[in-house]
């Protein structure tokens, strides 16, 4: 444990480490996504899928080594008996920083399967990172704006389609979909802007878990409700490589699908209501959760003598 030595120097070496390790990751991930691209056999594809979540998941480790050798944060964390690697998950958490990305690759790495992000199509073809997003299996969608459909009528519902199908080598291989439904991370200007109704989350956009769950439903079977809570303040990713990040509070609540929320979102009103209703709901009660994350929190420590 290196935590002692000077922040800004926790801060440089271990920004050193993380990109150290990312480039030793990259390498055999796109050559073994070049080998999984050759030969279009469906065992083979099999097999270097796994061997490619396997490659991605030892780069969080890595990362996770990395966070303890030089930093020393007090997790705090509850449901994560309740999960197994082998079912077929979403995750939804809250957003506030690149940091939450780093706390639910640490707490979820072997756990559930590894995490993809649905990804747009034309980032298939950034330069390696598309080759090797492809490789690992995320899932790239093609969405058409509201006014493109207008004047392509007959292209109505194709979007859903084309991304049904990307995900159907998900029905043989356990996947964990990730998704921030606030669509950008949390700032007290922007929950003013919004004029939120919750205390500590920005309106979650049902639009996008919606059409994952229209385009995935089937082969996902559970929910994970992730809640993270920084006693101490939202942290920037230097203030956390640089060991400024003491404590973290997380709550993991595993969830059914219930089959009322799957359905043709953007074309009935009916269900649109519905589920804009349930995912209000959803962080109603995530916002109830960071309420008494926050409470607890306070009452915990030593209070101050007049």
């Amino acid at each position: 444990m290196l935590s002692f030595l000077p922040r800004p120097l926790i801060g440089l070496i271990s920004l050193l480490c993380y990109t150290i390790n990312t480039l030793l990751w990259v390498l055999p991930v796109v050559v073994s996504s070049l080998l999984k691209a050759l030969i279009p056999a469906k065992g083979w594809q099999k097999l270097f899928s796994y061997l490619l979540d396997r490659m991605a998941s030892n780069w969080v480790t890595c990362n996770t080594g990395i966070q303890n050798l030089f930093t020393k944060v007090n997790y705090q964390v509850t449901g994560l008996d309740k999960l197994d690697k082998k079912d077929w998950y979403l995750v939804l958490s809250n957003h506030q920083s690149w940091v939450d990305i780093l706390v639910l690759q640490r707490l979820l790495n072997g756990k559930i399967p590894f995490l993809k992000f649905f990804l747009k199509k034309e980032l298939i073809y950034v330069p390696f990172l598309g080759i090797a997003w492809w490789a690992l299996d995320f899932p790239f969608m093609k969405r058409y704006s509201q006014a493109f459909l207008k004047k392509n009528p007959h292209l109505i519902g194709k979007d859903i389609e084309t991304t049904r199908k990307a995900c159907e080598k998900f029905k043989h291989k356990p996947v964990s979909v990730m998704n921030f439904i606030e669509g950008t991370r949390y700032t007290q200007a922007k929950h003013e802007k919004q004029k939120a109704p919750f205390k500590h989350l920005l309106r979650p956009k049902a639009g996008g878990i919606a059409f994952v769950l229209d385009a995935m439903g089937q082969h996902l079977n559970k929910i994970v409700n992730v809640t993270i809570y920084y006693p101490n303040g939202i942290p920037s990713f230097q203030q956390f490589i640089s060991g400024d990040v003491t404590d973290i509070h997380v709550n993991v609540e595993t969830i059914d699908i219930p089959e009322e929320i799957i359905g043709d979102y953007f074309n009935d009103k009916a269900f649109k209501q519905n589920f804009q209703q349930w995912v209000n709901q959803l962080w109603r009660d995530k916002d109830q959760t960071m309420a008494e994350m926050e409470l607890a929190d306070h009452q915990s420590k030593p209070q101050s003598q007049p």
